[in-house]
């Protein structure tokens, strides 16, 4: 007996109706689904993510330049990078209309995701 019969037996016997697995619709008559919106959504989660990785990165970079752990030539690189993936984020935000404030998801009583420094 599989599980499904159990359950169905169990219902029967609490006088419950049978159990039937609910009617699924396509999504589109579900939902009034914007692609523009659905689209910036997404552009705004993944660079969120980016950018959260771009700062742990450059925090790190840093705090290996305060210790002294890179040579001068890992520090130029390491900093001429992050430049450019800071710019390229600006470039990517600016295309899809957000500002660095969007890309900041308020976490409640966490407080903001990324720091405002």
């Amino acid at each position: 007996m599989t599980g499904r019969d159990e359950a169905a037996e169990l219902a029967a016997a609490l006088g419950e109706p049978q159990w039937q697995a609910p009617r699924v619709r396509p999504l589109d008559r579900r939902l009034a689904v914007d692609q523009d919106s659905v689209e910036r959504g997404l552009a705004s989660l993944v660079l969120t993510v980016v950018e959260l990785l771009r700062q742990l990165m450059e925090r790190q970079a840093l705090r290996r330049v305060d210790l002294g752990d890179l040579s001068e030539e890992q520090v130029e690189r390491i900093g001429g990078t992050l430049m450019a993936l800071e710019q390229q984020m600006t470039h990517l935000r600016d295309y899809f209309g957000l500002s660095p404030e969007d890309l900041n998801l308020d976490l409640g009583p966490l407080g903001p995701l990324l720091p405002t420094d």
